[in-house]
């Protein structure tokens, strides 16, 4: 490491034979690098460097070292000196990017990319890079599409690409991206396990099936478990997927659609029971704990429209989901001053009681159901 830094710093000092770079000690310089202490070796630089300096190499160290000590505000106006200095070069632009990326400034992030772009359109960083700024699959396609074009075997770009084709259901272009990146890199696992989906999608089952096992054994992940328990599924082979369904269940990271090609599995074996038992199970992991509140809210909706009967139709479809104090508070509430009907609002108010309503918390509308259920029955 040492001899290469000393190429470096020979090299620069080289090209700035004048009397202001040659005050620089590159011994000095070199411990700084070796050592990481790059605030130092900036405050060195700039120590040497006047601040009206022209010397595009003294910046660029000088930037460098800023950036590489994480004050990305100094390195900026270091890069943006340069800019200034010797427009439109491709390292600044760079740099630029990178920092307004750190920093959270995407706009300007996407500009200096661009900026590359124009001038050198055969830029595969500068597609790369852009390309994760994009918001839709179909904007992130186009810049991965051009990125792979140049660097068919990069594998993040074909990983990420295949994630877009993946998204838009292009199953067979996401495939053949991968299977490119995956012949030039054959041992790039993570290639081999975003290629699992896809060959489920294109029926390829026996692939995943043999890609799987061998992942399993460097890296036991629930998803090749679930590809493969697909796969099997689909070959027919129905008690070797809920086998390593088994293992999902087993680790508490089975979910709607694992529980679900249970069911049918054990459905197809004959055996009903369990079938019925993991139909239940699908369906309770399919129902959302705030399903009540997101009808209830639908709920409120209609209320404030003055559409009683329609909030009634959606406090009720949130019940077939669960208790839920807030709606049988609410119902109560509805039945009682807006509609009228004595019966059903002493029903309400009953269980919303009955459900064991925080009483800390909802004191006040304890105390209001226990009134006006009084003032309705005339019990006390």
């Amino acid at each position: 490491m040492k001899t290469g830094l000393s190429l470096l710093i020979s090299f620069l000092c080289f090209l700035n034979m004048n009397a202001q770079s040659a005050k620089i000690d590159s011994e000095k310089l070199l411990e700084y690098y070796e050592t990481q202490r790059y605030d130092d070796a900036a405050r060195y630089l700039q120590s040497i460097y006047t601040e009206n300096t022209q010397d595009i190499k003294g910046l660029s160290q000088i930037a460098y070292c800023y950036m590489m000590a994480g004050k990305l505000s100094d390195a900026e106006k270091s890069y943006l000196k340069i800019n200034t200095i010797q427009p439109n070069n491709l390292s600044t632009l760079f740099s630029l990017a990178s920092i307004n990326s750190k920093r959270g400034n995407t706009s300007k992030a996407k500009s200096y990319l661009q900026q590359i772009i124009q001038m050198d359109s055969t830029s595969f960083n500068a597609y790369k890079q852009l390309a994760a700024y994009e918001d839709t699959p179909e904007a992130r396609l186009k810049l991965l599409k051009k990125a792979n074009t140049l660097n068919a075997t990069d594998p993040d770009v074909a990983y990420d690409l295949s994630m877009v084709y993946r998204e838009l259901k292009q199953y067979q272009q996401g495939y053949d991206i991968l299977k490119t990146a995956i012949s030039a890199d054959p041992e790039n696992f993570s290639l081999q396990q975003a290629q699992l989906p896809l060959s489920n999608q294109l029926g390829k089952y026996p692939e995943v099936i043999e890609t799987g096992e061998r992942l399993l054994k460097i890296n036991a992940d629930p998803n090749i478990i679930n590809e493969m328990g697909q796969a099997y599924f689909y070959l027919k082979d129905y008690q070797k997927c809920i086998n390593l369904y088994k293992m999902l269940e087993e680790l508490g990271v089975q979910n709607e659609g694992t529980l679900y090609y249970m069911a049918l599995s054990y459905r197809e074996l004959k055996d009903y029971s369990k079938a019925a038992v993991y139909a239940q199970k699908t369906i309770d992991a399919a129902i959302s704990d705030h399903t009540p509140l997101y009808y209830a809210a639908l709920a409120g909706i209609y209320e404030a429209e003055n559409k009683h009967h329609d909030a009634i139709t959606a406090y009720k479809r949130g019940l077939t989901f669960g208790k839920n104090n807030i709606i049988y508070y609410r119902l109560g509430l509805l039945y009682d001053l807006n509609l009228k009907q004595v019966k059903n609002a002493v029903s309400y108010y009953q269980l919303y009681l009955k459900n064991k309503p925080d009483q800390e918390k909802e004191n006040e509308q304890i105390a209001y159901a226990r009134g006006r259920i009084a003032a309705l029955t005339g019990i006390k």
